[in-house]
């Protein structure tokens, strides 16, 4: 049975574990993609921005994607973010992916030298061609500083082996419908920027949604109600959880965010990041604090005896039949009658 290159729902970025002293952590990895799973996500992306991909190694990607593979199991795709700055690199960093198990890359243009219109289509059709992987389309001005106007990826739609997009550009929801309705309906259209416009992006027809990897398991409840028509459900949810969604888009900072509520939530052991990113100084943290306090999460998934990333007896992700994220009808983060948490 082959891993899918269907990228459509929610597939979270996962953030790369470390150890204290900067070293991967594969441990508390492997309880980060267990919490992912348990939590319902429709996939996985690596060595995306939220990743730190920027900071890892070539030994370590071969890591990272060992881990994923073997819990994920064999279906769920797996999309591996590529950054190269150059043809031949973003290639053999394709086919690397591939041969450690991912099915999809998630291509940036190049950047150091900004590409004209051309060269992008000739970038994106090489590496689809010779990379062994699906490609998506990563649309992330910000942080790559190339444009891509929707008459281009309409371009990039076209080319063999280009199936999806995401699209990161504010604002995203009219780009999203713009793109929608000027490629072909196979092509895949998904949300970035940590979800915070992912129901309008729905709205507009987008097929899944890229966040970063802490809530995933109170994001899938949102995005349930959304697909079953409870769009109140869904919109009360979405509001609810909204404050540590643009919590995580700090810059700078915004990977000690993604790490701190990790390991807050008991999922991975060290809130290291790798420079140049840098921790979130105390009152930050202590804002933090009062989100997940206001979500009902401060405190769930100690780290207990088992090791990094146990959540008690239930396992990963699992917060009872009455904790945030349940789809029940009583309390904070039920969605149901009085109000909806994701």
């Amino acid at each position: 049975m082959s891993r899918s290159t269907d990228v459509r729902g929610l597939i979270p970025v996962l953030a790369t574990p470390f150890h204290p002293d900067g070293s991967l952590d594969t441990g508390s990895l492997r309880q980060l993609v267990e919490f992912s799973v348990s939590a319902g996500v429709d996939g996985v992306a690596v060595f995306g921005f939220a990743s730190e991909g920027f900071t890892l190694t070539v030994p370590e990607r071969a890591a990272i994607l060992a881990v994923v593979r073997a819990v994920l199991g064999p279906t769920l795709p797996i999309v591996a973010g590529v950054s190269a700055t150059g043809t031949g690199d973003a290639i053999d960093q394709c086919r690397a992916a591939a041969d450690a198990g991912a099915s999809v890359a998630m291509l940036i243009p190049p950047f150091m030298v900004k590409p004209s219109p051309a060269q992008i289509v000739d970038f994106y059709g090489a590496v689809a061609a010779g990379g062994g992987l699906s490609v998506m389309v990563q649309d992330a001005p910000a942080s790559t500083g190339v444009n891509l106007p929707v008459p281009l990826i309409v371009e990039l739609s076209k080319l063999d082996g280009v199936d999806s997009v995401k699209v990161e550009t504010q604002p995203t929801a009219p780009k999203v419908g713009a793109v929608i309705e000027a490629t072909a309906a196979d092509f895949l259209v998904l949300g970035g920027q940590n979800a915070l416009f992912v129901l309008e992006e729905y709205t507009r027809g987008a097929v899944g949604t890229m966040p970063a990897s802490e809530f995933p398991d109170l994001l899938v409840p949102v995005l349930r109600a959304y697909e079953a028509g409870s769009l109140a459900e869904a919109r009360a949810g979405f509001n609810r959880l909204l404050p540590l969604i643009r919590f995580g888009l700090q810059p700078g900072i915004a990977w000690s965010i993604h790490k701190h509520v990790l390991h807050r939530r008991g999922v991975i052991a060290s809130t290291t990041v790798r420079a140049p990113a840098v921790d979130a100084d105390p009152a930050t943290l202590a804002a933090l604090d009062v989100i997940l306090d206001d979500l009902g999460l401060q405190g769930l998934g100690q780290l207990g005896p088992e090791g990094p990333g146990q959540l008690g007896p239930e396992g990963p992700g699992q917060l009872g039949l009455e904790g945030p994220g349940q789809l029940g009808l009583e309390g904070s983060g039920q969605l149901g009658l009085e109000g909806a948490q994701r």
